[in-house]
């Protein structure tokens, strides 16, 4: 059951509880803090608005978008994992498998590299946001194997309540299009990005990347040369492929010396050549977000470091990187230089984007979602002033009242007034030319100086 709450007489106040969203109120996703030496930015001309990524907030977290109800695309990448997965392979709508390792999304708009998934099958992040939902195995609307097709997905939301409001706050109305679906998400997962980390505080003291870091141990600066260093500079030439201070992945990069295919030791895979961010590879707490490469067979950040430092020469092998090969692929690290590069790589961790409320569930532990609007009412355990009749409606609805002098409204999701009628008595609203979807009435008794509003399903 979905619910409003209001306390306060004659003015507004909300009492604001888990599984609400205050559409008078937003969170702030377009105007956040992006540091200056941040260079790169993918969001083209899908610009993030408030309301645009509060939709996509909803839509990322919605069972909904599964066939069964099952998972959402949080089920894969969770905040607290800074949006990947624990898991070496995420599980799907009915117990399978993905068929790679779920990436993070921290700061996917902070890169260059427009394609995603592993194999950068998807052109762009629009294109990408929807492509599990299609997937037989992960979200099942797929339209293949029995699977309902995603206009069936479509008719699904445009019957749910708070899609009706959401789809006509972004985009004027409710009609819902898999375009609009992927503008929506792919704003959420832009505006979650993560600058608050170690690496951050001291990048904002010095004039570049490679400065001594004052906020920094030694090991720490150590590291950092390494990183920042190629293999003839007596580095580990990380920066050639993950490029500070975004830390994006070149999108000229091929294949790493990784050529497994996950759950088939047998199976070489030539193809995958993408990576996130290098950004949160951790958590607060020091300890890996989830197992790494697009296998997931590297379970702790050692591992990542002695593939790259001896890569594997496999003469199968015909999409190689260059910068892995060769001498860059045998670095003869000492393990005081490993320890010192992981010691960096722990710097780059955040604290803010594994707690932020505006980039959590909207959702309240029963999986019901509260709509907040931004409209004057009156305490709920005042007298009642009119009786609604018949709600839903979709032609006319009666507004029963006693004799009197009275002002009465229709008043849409954004806060707009459709109908402004005055009446001394009883009367019949014409709702025939409104748009299905949630609406308020509101009637204020102008002798009496009061007010009440109650719902208006229009159908």
């Amino acid at each position: 059951m979905r619910k409003l709450l209001f306390v306060g007489i004659s003015v507004l106040a909300y009492v604001l509880v888990a599984g609400t969203i205050d559409l008078g109120n937003l969170y702030n996703y377009a105007n956040q803090t992006v540091p200056a030496y941040i260079a790169k930015d993918n969001t083209g001309a899908n610009a993030i608005t408030d309301a645009g990524a509060t939709l996509g907030r909803v839509l990322f977290y919605d069972k909904k978008l599964s066939a069964n109800g099952t998972v959402s695309c949080a089920s894969c990448h969770q905040q607290k994992f800074a949006f990947g997965d624990s898991l070496r392979l995420s599980v799907g709508l009915t117990g399978g498998l993905t068929g790679r390792h779920s990436m993070r999304l921290i700061n996917s708009r902070f890169a260059t590299e427009t394609r995603f998934f592993w194999d950068e099958r998807a052109t762009s992040l629009e294109d990408q946001t929807t492509r599990p939902i299609q997937d037989h195995v992960e979200m099942g609307f797929s339209g293949t194997n029995g699977d309902p097709a995603i206009d069936s997905l479509i008719r699904k939301l445009e019957a749910v309540e708070y899609y009706q409001t959401l789809f006509t706050q972004v985009y004027g109305s409710s009609v819902i299009t898999e375009d609009k679906i992927q503008k929506a998400l792919a704003q959420f997962i832009r505006s979650i990005q993560s600058f608050d980390s170690k690496f951050d505080a001291g990048r904002a003291q010095v004039a570049n990347d490679a400065a001594p870091f004052p906020n920094f141990t030694a090991d720490e600066n150590a590291g950092k040369l390494l990183f920042l260093n190629p293999p003839n500079q007596g580095g580990a030439g990380c920066q050639g492929c993950h490029r500070a201070p975004e830390f994006d992945i070149d999108p000229n990069s091929k294949n790493n010396g990784v050529i497994g295919v996950a759950g088939d030791s047998t199976l070489t895979d030539l193809t995958n050549t993408r990576a996130p961010s290098l950004r949160d590879l951790f958590n607060p707490n020091g300890t890996l977000n989830g197992p790494l490469m697009h296998t997931g067979n590297f379970n702790s950040i050692d591992l990542v470091i002695q593939h790259y430092n001896q890569v594997p020469q496999n003469p199968n092998n015909t999409n190689l990187d260059p910068r892995v090969s060769g001498p860059g692929g045998n670095l003869q690290l000492t393990q005081q230089e490993k320890d010192q590069l992981v010691a960096f790589l722990k710097t780059l961790s955040g604290n803010d984007v594994y707690t932020n409320v505006k980039w959590s569930t909207p959702f309240d532990v029963s999986g019901d979602l509260t709509l907040i609007y931004p409209v004057s009412v009156q305490n709920e355990l005042t007298p009642e002033l009119f009786n609604l009749y018949p709600n839903p409606a979709s032609i006319t609805t009666n507004v029963e009242l006693a004799t009197g002098n009275y002002q009465v409204q229709v008043i849409n999701s954004l806060g707009q007034t459709e109908q402004e009628l005055f009446t001394g008595c009883s009367l019949k609203l014409d709702i025939s030319t409104l748009n299905r979807g949630g609406y308020w009435v509101k009637v204020t008794d102008l002798n009496k100086q009061s007010q009440q509003v109650k719902r208006l399903r229009v159908e």
